[in-house]
C-alpha cells in the first residue's frame, strides 16, 4: 500500500475506485466497503483508493471538546488499512478551509480532478462538504457530468453487520474488552513507550512496564486488570495489564502498566504494542500491599487460564 499525507501528493490513477470516510477502528463494517472496493477494482483493472483525513473532523470544527477519542492512532489505521491490500491511503488533513467546500467543488476538485475517481463506494449515509450538505445525491446527480460510477452500500448491509464505531468505543470504555474485539475483528491494541514508574510492583514480586501513549485522542479502555499479549522487539509475550489510578496506594494519576511473564529485561525507553484479549476484573481499593500482592496472584491465575 503507497501512503500519501496530502492529497496534492497523490496522482490520479487509472479506473481509481475509492471510498471515503475516518474509519476508526477498521472494523467489520469499514471491511465490508473495502471488500466492495476490491471486487470493483478488480473487475476493471482499476486500483483502491481511500481518502481519509486527519485530524479527525471534530478536532477542527470543535477544538473546545477533547472529549473525542479514537479506536486507532493514525498510524495504526493505517497499518490495519495495509493489511487489507489497499492500494493508496490518502490521509489529507482536515481543515475549515477544506470543509467550507460546496458538494460539487469537493466532487470536482477532489474526487475527479485530484483523485482521478471512476467509481466511488459509499454507505448509505456519508455526508461532505459544507456543513455535510452534500451526500448520495450530490453524487448521483454530478457522476454523469464527471464521468464516474456511485456504488451505494444500503442501509441494511451496514445494520446486518450490527457494529459502529460508536458501538465499539463503548465497549472499550465500559471495559467490555470481548465485545468490542467481536465487533472489531481483532484484538484492540495500542502502541506506547515504557516510562519509569514508581516501582510498586516490583516490590511486592510483580514489576510492571509503565506505558506512556502520546496520541492523547488515542481511547484507553475502562479501568481494570485484562489478560494481555505484548510484542516486543518482534517477541510476543503472554501478560496481565491494569488501568486505573492505583487506589489502594492512593494513586493520583490515571496509569497503564503491564507485567511481562517470564521476562526479565530493562525495556525503559522501548515501544511495545499491547493486545487487550480478555477482561479479568474492576478496578478496586485493597487494604494495604499484602492484600494487594495476594489479589494480584489470584489474578495471574486468572489471566493464565484466559490465555492458556
Amino acid at each position: 500500500m503507497k501512503t500519501y499525507h496530502h492529497i496534492d501528493d497523490f496522482k490520479p490513477v487509472k479506473n481509481a475506485v475509492v471510498t471515503i470516510g475516518t474509519f476508526d477502528g477498521v472494523h467489520h463494517g469499514h471491511r465490508k466497503i473495502i471488500s466492495r472496493i476490491k471486487e470493483l477494482a478488480d473487475a476493471c483493472g482499476g486500483e483502491t483508493v481511500i481518502l481519509t483525513f486527519f485530524p479527525h473532523p471534530r478536532m477542527i470544527l470543535h477544538p473546545e471538546d477533547d472529549s473525542i477519542k479514537l479506536i486507532n492512532t493514525i498510524n495504526e489505521k493505517a497499518d490495519l488499512l495495509a493489511q487489507l491490500d489497499v492500494d493508496h491511503l490518502i490521509i489529507t488533513p482536515f481543515s475549515r478551509d477544506f470543509s467550507n467546500q460546496s458538494p460539487e467543488d469537493y466532487i470536482r476538485d477532489v474526487l475527479v480532478s485530484k483523485i482521478g475517481t471512476k467509481k466511488i463506494v459509499i454507505g448509505y449515509d456519508h455526508r461532505f462538504g459544507k456543513d455535510r450538505r452534500g451526500g448520495l445525491k450530490d453524487l448521483l446527480q454530478l457522476s454523469p457530468v464527471y464521468g464516474f460510477d456511485v456504488i451505494e452500500i444500503p442501509e441494511q448491509d451496514i445494520n446486518e453487520v450490527a457494529v459502529s464505531s460508536t458501538r465499539i468505543r463503548e465497549a472499550l470504555l465500559a471495559a467490555n474488552i470481548e465485545l468490542a474485539n467481536q465487533f472489531l475483528g481483532y484484538p484492540f491494541f495500542l502502541t506506547g513507550k515504557v516510562i519509569r514508574g514508581d516501582q510498586i510492583g516490583r516490590q511486592i514480586g510483580y514489576p510492571t512496564a509503565n506505558i506512556h501513549v502520546e496520541e492523547r485522542y488515542k481511547l484507553i479502555p475502562g479501568d481494570g486488570i485484562f489478560a494481555v499479549k505484548v510484542q516486543h522487539d518482534n517477541i510476543e509475550y503472554k501478560g496481565m495489564a491494569y488501568i486505573g489510578s492505583r487506589p489502594t496506594i492512593n494513586g493520583m494519576t490515571r496509569n497503564i502498566e503491564v507485567n511481562l511473564f517470564d521476562f526479565d529485561k530493562e525495556i525503559y525507553g522501548d515501544t511495545i504494542r499491547m493486545e487487550f484479549l480478555n477482561f479479568i476484573r474492576g478496578d478496586m481499593k485493597l487494604n494495604g500491599l499484602d492484600e494487594l500482592k495476594a489479589q494480584i496472584a489470584r489474578d495471574k491465575e486468572e489471566v493464565l487460564k484466559r490465555l492458556a
